[in-house]
């Protein structure tokens, strides 16, 4: 048996305090970096089995070399098992750690949406949750609870299931559905519209979580199917509970990660030393962190990442397109960058100050210290664009990454501090939030422009209607997954051209998994 990881007193006193409760836990390195994110139904159990010995620790390569490398951790407790895995996906998606591979695909969670305002309105399941009008149901952690789920809510309300957008009498003729008596048929007068739309209603408040009295009827059915030995019957009613449960019970949405989430162990330490260490007046408040992005001179981006007293601060998070800059110079992208930030931020705050209103809220302020992601070349960039305007008094450094050194302006020695710092963890925290967040725009813009070369490629099509679909679906990905209907709802699309270019996606989609 192998020994066990050796334990710091960090994370032996975290792990004494962690909870019996479910939520996700976040590994991190010696450079405060994540490295590994994962979910638990207890989080005392699951965490501090990483740092007991077991067997699979000797065997298992990418576990041994992941707990060799775990310096610290943070938690967060959540409602339910299913919260977590939702928190989960979103945290892996957020900081994309070197030991996961799950959820680093583009796949979204499974929705159910309706639109009330159509005629005959129908359930769908979709992953993309748009401002189209429609009421949307989730996100659902369990795909295949919610598949059933919507099954037995067409039986038992009797929606239609069909994938016309208006269903008439010849659709009816053809339909599956109706002829299993699963639909109630309004598209041929069987039931009012007006009857229908009420189902529909019902229908939304049981996915609302009002289903006591759907759950009662069907644990009944289960005893008496029990008592009767039919156990299949039994328990096929048994998982259509607990179908029923996973789906209408609450959990939290994870749009955006928890603001209340531990970046830090103690970010007023962190920040008081690093005033110490670089010599400034007092803990900077604001720290906006800058770096680029291209590859190979292409697709020039650069990313602007503000922390707030220790925390991120994704609303004044910004992006920029390189506009001047030919070839690949990252110096003069940086100065772009400063230049194109701090003059507009000039131009807002005497906008603010010329504003006489007597009630009006805190203006725009600049930072209290500036982070260049690199070494000296890119500082100096930014100090020539800072002093051009007038900002030289604003404080500002660079962070090479080989070696961690703290560049300074006027200093010709790089500062190296003690790597356990707090006060670097929290400038590697910045550091690596605006690579993260430049390299993300870079990849969203890149693959924006071979998806749309797809779509050049479809007979007939031009900019106006091209435009008009991802202003709809956002992106050629999004399209793929889009039926008929939805393309046909498109401005410039009608019934023939939208199904011509639905197939042209599919046939496109299966040429390129071959």
């Amino acid at each position: 048996m192998m020994a066990a990881v050796p334990v710091n007193d960090t994370i032996r006193n975290k792990l004494s305090q962690l909870p019996h409760k479910p939520g996700v836990y976040l590994m991190r390195d010696r450079f405060a970096r994540v490295i590994y994110v994962g979910k638990a139904r207890s989080l005392r159990k699951r965490v501090s089995q990483y740092f007991h010995p077991s067997r699979q620790q000797g065997w298992d390569l990418k576990l041994k070399a992941l707990l060799e490398a775990i310096e610290d951790f943070d938690h967060y407790v959540v409602n339910s098992e299913p919260e977590a895995l939702l928190l989960e996906g979103k945290l892996i998606k957020e900081f994309r750690p070197r030991y996961n591979i799950s959820f680093r695909d583009d796949k979204r969670f499974l929705l159910l949406k309706v639109n009330l305002q159509d005629e005959i309105p129908k359930f769908a399941l979709t992953r993309l949750k748009q401002d189209d009008g429609c009421e949307y149901f989730g996100p659902f952690a369990h795909s295949g609870s919610v598949r059933r789920t919507l099954k037995m809510l067409r039986t038992r309300f009797g929606l239609r299931g069909c994938r016309t957008h208006r269903p008439g009498e010849l659709d009816y003729k053809h339909c599956l559905y109706g002829h299993l008596k699963s639909c109630c048929a309004p598209c041929v007068g069987k039931v009012s519209l007006e009857e229908y739309r009420s189902k529909v209603a019902e229908a939304c408040t049981f996915l609302r979580g009002q289903t006591r009295e759907l759950v009662q009827e069907l644990e009944k059915e289960m005893t008496k199917a029990a008592a009767v030995m039919d156990f299949e019957r039994a328990a096929e009613l048994r998982d259509m509970i607990r179908d029923l449960d996973r789906t209408t019970s609450r959990t939290q949405k994870f749009s955006r990660m928890p603001q209340n989430f531990p970046l830090a162990i103690d970010p007023d330490r962190d920040l008081a030393e690093l005033a110490r260490i670089l010599e400034l007046a007092s803990p900077p408040g604001r720290i906006e962190g800058y770096d680029i992005s291209n590859i190979s001179g292409t697709f020039k981006v650069s990313s602007l990442v503000s922390f707030f007293e220790g925390k991120p601060d994704k609303s004044q998070y910004r992006r920029f397109k390189i506009k001047s800059v030919k070839g690949q110079d990252d110096f003069a992208c940086m100065a772009e960058t400063i230049h194109r930030r701090y003059s507009r931020l000039l131009e807002e705050i005497a906008q603010w100050r010329d504003d006489p209103a007597p009630d009006k809220k805190p203006g725009p302020a600049l930072p209290d210290l500036i982070l260049i992601d690199g070494g000296r070349g890119q500082l100096n960039a930014a100090c020539t664009e800072l002093a051009k305007l007038n900002l030289q008094h604003v404080p500002v450094i660079g962070l090479a990454k080989e070696f961690e050194e703290i560049y300074r302006p006027g200093i010709p020695h790089p500062l190296r501090i003690d790597h356990s710092s707090g006060a670097l963890k929290l400038l590697q925290r910045v550091r690596d939030e605006s690579h993260r967040f430049a390299n993300s725009f870079n990849a969203e813009l890149r693959l924006k422009k071979i998806s749309e070369s797809l779509l050049d490629e479809f007979p007939g099509i031009g900019q106006k209607r091209k435009s008009a679909l991802l202003q709809k679906f956002g992106s050629v990905q999004r399209l793929r997954k889009a039926t008929v209907e939805d393309i046909e709802n498109t401005p410039g699309f009608g019934r023939k051209s939208a199904a011509e270019l639905y197939e042209f996606l599919r046939k496109r989609s299966n040429s390129s998994k071959e």
